[in-house]
């Protein structure tokens, strides 16, 4: 049964940068894509980013194009979410999720995903 675990969130000012994490375990992540949503409070969960099983394409949100970047280690099992020129709207709960398909076919929808990580808190203030 796969497992996954965030790390990585952390308070930090606008403008700043974080590298979330999403390590692996009960099996290998080379058949998933993998996909990292967000909530904030009171809001609904959204796609953040999507990365294939091979880390060949890639997807991003509006909101986030040219700050944050999706990649992937599949020999280490894990996964990673560069995010640079933080601003406050990005606070949230990051959770990285998994799908059992080569690509991010419905990455934006959080029923499409089969496994989910607990969540790391992020958030951006002065």
């Amino acid at each position: 049964q796969l497992q996954l675990v965030e790390s990585g969130g952390a308070m930090v000012q606008p403008g700043g940068s974080l590298r979330l994490s999403c390590t692996a375990s009960g099996a290998t992540l080379d058949a998933y894509a993998i996909g990292w949503l967000r909530q904030a409070p009171g809001k609904e969960r959204e796609g953040v980013s999507c990365i294939t099983n091979s880390g060949g394409n890639t997807y991003y949100a509006d909101s986030v194009k040219n700050r944050f970047t999706i990649s992937r280690d599949n020999a280490k099992n894990t996964v990673y979410l560069q995010m640079n020129s933080l601003k406050p709207e990005d606070t949230a709960v990051y959770y990285c999720a998994a799908h059992l398909d080569r690509l991010c076919t419905l990455w934006s929808q959080s029923p499409w995903y089969d496994h989910w990580g607990q969540g790391t808190q992020v958030s951006v203030s002065a």
